[in-house]
């Protein structure tokens, strides 16, 4: 069965007593027993619910996995991961470039738990294998990154890793299962903020984690009932209802990507584009090899000041000024004081985080009118010097 055939058969039957091809909501809280303790497969809505029980399945089957635990939010989900595998005094590798949520729920809550956190280039596999010497219990990345769009070779660090008995944990929010399948290059357990492209609509907000393994999965899914993260039945019916249009929304996405990524190269107010899709993007060949596609987002960095960026983005008319990503309407974000504000400046620097940098999530709008809106706004930037005079 192919993916865009999945996204609408797999796992979603319809429903059994009255032949209704959508699945009702089953917005309740608890279920009448049949006696003490003895019930039909669910007992209260914190621990399982008819509703969030089909999407863990359609999740799961669209990330190749075996096992699926939704949560109330992908920070959530992280946080659930990191309780279940990281405990005081364990070392967990992540790559330089890092959500700004991702970078504070390990520096501000699980280092001073007596995490140990060690940051390397992913890129570079030898750095890498140096640094799971120390025997880390996760090895922690995203590819595509939020928000300079690098790309790491997934089979080559889940190698590395396993040699050294760690768990591969791959953020897979921009690339979607649609483009990349993590776990069937060697990961163990898959991130999704389902808010962004699996739902898709700017109205979710949700995490899931997807396992290759039982095992891996089991504490995982045991936090996600004693924590109590879960997302409401209404939430997950929402993202049931988006991701039927999951490959048909990520075309678009990519196609406004590559002619945005196109047009921006050519404009002088741009000092530098990140986009896998690229041929000179360092991590094009291998986003070539592990991806079927190069995603819908687009990162930039403005010539200029951190006040001409704020005001470029401030100006935009078909792109909202907001955080997340992944939804149908278009949405632009400076970084540096938005998603990754909480990262210090001199720890932005060293990251290699400009100030200038902006980050486009294209929605499904027409390709004329988003590389119009940018294009027309970069022109009336009027603080930036001719750069055509300074050369």
């Amino acid at each position: 069965m192919e993916f865009g055939t999945r996204t609408i058969h797999s796992g979603q039957p319809s429903e059994p007593n009255t032949g209704a091809m959508v699945a009702p909501i089953f917005q309740t809280t608890t279920y009448q027993q049949i006696g003490p303790g003895e019930h039909r497969g669910f007992d209260y809505t914190r621990t399982s619910n008819p509703t969030r029980q089909r999407l863990e399945a359609v999740l799961t089957n669209l990330e190749g996995g075996t096992r699926c635990a939704v949560f109330g939010s992908g920070l959530a989900a992280e946080n659930a991961i990191l309780q279940a595998h990281l405990k005081p005094g364990d070392t967990i590798v992540v790559p330089v470039d890092v959500y700004g949520g991702t970078f504070r729920l390990l520096h501000q809550v699980f280092e001073p738990m007596g995490a140990v956190v060690r940051r390397v280039d992913f890129s570079d596999l030898a750095a890498l294998e140096r640094a799971v010497d120390t025997k880390p219990k996760i090895v922690w990345l995203e590819s595509p990154t939020n928000p300079r769009l690098l790309v790491y070779d997934i089979e080559a660090v889940a190698r590395v890793a396993h040699r050294a008995g760690a768990i591969v944990v791959v953020d897979n929010t921009f690339a979607t299962p649609y483009f990349q399948q993590p776990l069937s290059l060697g990961a163990d357990l898959v991130i999704q903020s389902v808010t962004k492209y699996l739902a898709g609509h700017l109205d979710v907000i949700q995490g899931a984690v997807i396992a290759r393994e039982p095992g891996v999965f089991e504490p995982v899914g045991f936090l996600q009932n004693a924590l109590g993260g879960v997302p409401s039945p209404f939430d997950c019916w929402l993202t049931l209802r988006g991701v039927k249009t999951l490959e048909l929304r990520m075309e678009r996405h990519a196609q406004n990507a590559a002619a945005i990524a196109d047009a921006l190269l050519q404009h002088p107010r741009v000092r530098r584009v990140y986009y896998p899709g690229l041929s000179d993007h360092p991590g094009h060949e291998v986003a070539r090899r592990q991806m079927s596609g190069f995603g819908g987002m687009v990162s930039f960095e403005l010539e200029g000041t951190v006040e001409d960026a704020s005001a470029f983005v401030s100006s935009l008319t078909y792109f909202a000024l907001g955080e997340s990503l992944g939804g149908v309407r278009s949405l632009v974000c400076l970084p540096c004081k938005m998603t990754h504000a909480s990262i210090p400046a001199e720890t932005r620097a060293e990251l290699g985080l400009s100030d200038t940098l902006i980050r486009l999530s294209p929605g499904i709008e027409h390709p004329k009118d988003l590389v119009g809106d940018l294009t027309a706004k970069l022109d009336a930037l009027v603080s930036v010097p001719d750069l055509a005079a300074t050369r």
